[in-house]
């Protein structure tokens, strides 16, 4: 177990490098200047050298690329003149826009698009492992065959058209919610669930449809296995054989995909904080693209592909944990 996870950590590391060094040539080595960027408008000859001269565009692109991992693993000072700003590690620039560190930037909206997360992986856990399970136990009957269309259609259906459905429906139509403003649950955890149920349900809905095709798959292999054949065969009741066998079984893929989106749902939630007005991660990437700000674009980008990166490190781990069967080469 400990040679797999020290091979687990080295591949993990060699793919974030691999990583960092792909969204630093898309971003900054690509055609344009991103010390115009950084001036702003109004740039003189004068602050355009001293913008290039802290962004150290001047140095050999290698040289570059090593000052930018450098500031990710031990901090980073940005001179300009007699002015020196030290970015502390993992320091992933200042911003073009608002000239905030990145991290902070990042760090600051970071709760809401956790709270987003967190809840539409519940929703998304509860029905999707419900519907599959009950699929699964119910097949070639008429509840199998209903399961499976809402099962498909939820699948196909894009995320801003069940939040906008639920906006008309729960805000316009019954007026049961109010339209979603982000409260800190530090503040009122009463109000931050009630203003966070339309948005849990438009990403958890998606994600329901996805975990109930996984677990229909696999309790439908798990059920037909010998072992629980032996079980039913020694009398040992249905719910036991159901909850205690084949559900875990069926378990080890569901883990496999759930650590995964949990970092994908944190990422890819943009049109859903954007729809419902969320102050999150996603939303600062939309307005960061609109505004070309490229240190925000590449922090958002880093972080979104290492918390992928160590989701699947944590996925493989668990899976082996979680069966026996599973082979830690």
């Amino acid at each position: 177990m400990t040679w797999y996870l020290l091979r687990r950590l080295g591949a993990v590391v060699t793919v974030l490098l691999v990583l960092s060094a792909i969204v630093y040539a898309l971003f900054y080595l690509t055609p344009g200047d991103p010390a115009v960027l950084a001036c702003g408008r109004g740039c003189n000859a004068e602050r355009l050298a001293l913008t290039r001269e802290k962004l150290g565009l001047a140095e050999p692109v290698y040289a570059q690329y090593w000052h930018f991992l450098e500031g990710l693993v031990a901090g980073r000072d940005y001179a300009a003149g007699p002015d020196v700003d030290h970015c502390a590690a993992p320091c992933l620039g200042y911003s073009f826009q608002s000239d905030q560190p990145v991290l902070q930037l990042i760090t600051s909206r970071f709760p809401v698009s956790l709270s987003l997360a967190f809840g539409a992986e519940v929703v998304a856990l509860l029905l999707g492992v419900s519907a599959g399970l009950l699929s699964a136990l119910r097949q070639g009957r008429p509840e199998e065959r209903l399961l499976t269309g809402v099962t498909l259609v939820g699948y196909a259906t894009p995320v801003f058209l069940v939040g906008l459905l639920l906006l008309m429906v729960f805000c316009a139509y019954l007026q049961w919610l109010p339209f979603p403003a982000y409260v800190p649950l530090t503040e009122n955890p009463g109000e931050w669930a009630r203003n966070l149920i339309l948005p849990w349900a438009a990403l958890g809905l998606i994600q329901a449809a996805v975990f109930a095709r996984i677990t229909r798959a696999g309790a439908l292999e798990t059920l037909v296995e010998d072992h629980i054949r032996t079980f039913r065969a020694y009398g040992l009741r249905e719910r036991q054989v159901i909850r205690r066998h084949a559900l875990r079984g069926a378990l080890t893929p569901l883990i496999t995909i759930t650590a995964v989106e949990v970092a994908q749902m944190m990422t890819a939630s943009v049109l859903t904080e954007t729809m419902f007005g969320l102050p999150g991660v996603g939303r600062l990437t939309v307005e960061s693209v609109g505004s070309v700000d490229l240190p925000v674009v590449v922090g958002v980008t880093l972080l979104a592909g290492t918390a992928v990166v160590l989701s699947n490190a944590v996925a493989d781990v668990l899976s082996a944990v979680a069966d026996p069967r599973v082979k830690l080469i």
